[in-house]
């Protein structure tokens, strides 16, 4: 087999003084010669300032090439895990129905995203999510009769975000009347400090005055956990 390898060799030295790059040589010559073996060969060939700059040329444009295949084999696959994720909880679309589990995923989700000062007595929960707050006011619009007028708004941005665009951005997500958004509040350690991230929306904090939901969103936790969780 090396005597067979061997015998190509001219060829390869002739190719490789043409500009090919190793890889083009194997498929040229047909044979599947190790890269090292082709490297050997081809150690002492003088090459010109252009021959080295077309096979240079060449290696990195293959390895663009690389390197997009292996983006787009990647996206696919994580397409398909994503998939294959939404496929394996499909069945707990319709679970949020039942009202109890309903009022227990928002308690779950007060407990980790609200504010727990027993003080206030009212409901304040902040994130910077979209999905989160809309999940937040579909629940307890879904678990408590609640009364519109008693929501109120904040909306806590960076110093070089359009304070405009931002209340009607949240305006829009939460459903909640214009005239019910407290002024918005700019972060004063972010002024001369451009914003990284162009889609961040700043924070919108959501108070809803209603003691007895609060209390009720509180104990619910610590019912199912005295219950044996």
């Amino acid at each position: 087999m090396k005597s067979h390898f061997y015998s190509l060799k001219p060829r390869v030295i002739s190719l490789r003084k043409s500009g090919k790059t190793y890889g083009e040589i194997i498929k040229l010559i047909g044979e599947n010669i190790p890269k090292s073996t082709l490297s050997d060969w081809c150690s002492k060939i003088y090459l010109t300032s252009n021959e080295k700059q077309i096979i240079d040329k060449k290696i990195k444009e293959n390895c663009k090439k690389g390197m997009e295949i292996a983006r787009i084999i990647n996206k696919r696959r994580r397409g398909e895990y994503l998939k294959s994720i939404i496929d394996r909880n499909q069945h707990l679309s319709k679970i949020l129905d039942d009202v109890n589990v309903a009022k227990v995923t928002l308690s779950i989700l007060y407990l980790g995203e609200g504010s727990k000062n027993i003080k206030r007595s009212s409901l304040c929960f902040g994130n910077s999510d979209p999905f989160v707050i809309d999940l937040f006011l579909n629940l307890i619009r879904k678990c408590y009769k609640v009364d519109e007028k008693k929501f109120r708004c904040t909306i806590l941005c960076r110093a070089d975000q359009d304070i405009i665009n931002l209340e009607k951005f949240w305006q829009k997500v939460t459903k909640i009347a214009k005239s019910q958004f407290y002024r918005t509040r700019v972060d004063s350690r972010t002024i001369g400090k451009p914003s990284k991230n162009l889609n961040y929306k700043g924070v919108c904090r959501i108070d809803y005055f209603s003691a007895d939901i609060f209390l009720d969103l509180m104990q619910i936790p610590k019912t199912i956990h005295k219950m044996g969780l």
